[in-house]
């Protein structure tokens, strides 16, 4: 009976880690960032090489970001008026200090409503 007993809660136990570690993952829909930094690329970054060795374009819809994988799909939401755009990672950044993001001027363009500003504070999802 002891053993068991023992037994049981040896598996309580690590069903209580697995389900832990499971929802700590960043998962489609699942929110990375809240209520951090975003900026936009000045215009004379078009037609560098970025780090994943695409070529820059602010018309596009990308992001850098310090170590989430090059490919990674996020939702950006200003945090201000819930708008929202799905970028790509492909690019290291920002290099400024307390920021998260480096969008691209588009990506910036469509969820801001100060035209003038260049930062916001957002809402970061990975979707896949």
């Amino acid at each position: 009976m002891k053993k068991v007993s023992c037994f049981l809660m040896m598996i309580a136990f690590f069903s209580l880690i697995v389900a832990s570690c499971s929802s700590s993952k960043n998962t489609s829909g699942n929110t990375y960032k809240k209520n951090v930094e975003a900026s936009y690329y000045a215009d004379k970054f078009n037609g560098n090489k970025t780090a994943s060795g695409e070529k820059f374009s602010n018309s596009d819809l990308t992001t850098a970001h310090r170590t989430l994988a090059f490919g990674t799909k996020l939702k950006v939401t200003n945090v201000a008026n819930n708008k929202s755009v799905i970028v790509k990672v492909n690019d290291r950044g920002p290099h400024t200090k307390n920021r998260e993001l480096d969008l691209s001027k588009r990506a910036f363009m469509e969820i801001t409503d100060n035209k003038n500003h260049g930062t916001l504070k957002v809402n970061i999802e990975i979707v896949k």
